[in-house]
C-alpha cells in the first residue's frame, strides 16, 4: 500500500473513532501500523 494511501485511510479511521488530540494521534499511529502490516498490497 502506498505511504499516501495508508495515511489517508489511517488519518480517515482516526478521525471517525476518536476525533482529534492524544487519542486520535494515537489511533493514527496505530493504524498506520496495521495498515503497514498487513501485507495488502494496492497500487503497486
Amino acid at each position: 500500500m502506498s505511504k499516501l494511501l495508508r495515511g489517508l485511510v489511517a488519518g480517515w479511521g482516526a478521525h471517525k473513532l476518536g476525533g482529534c488530540g492524544c487519542g486520535g494521534l494515537l489511533l493514527f499511529l496505530l493504524f498506520w501500523w496495521l495498515l503497514g502490516a498487513s501485507g495488502i498490497e494496492l497500487f503497486q
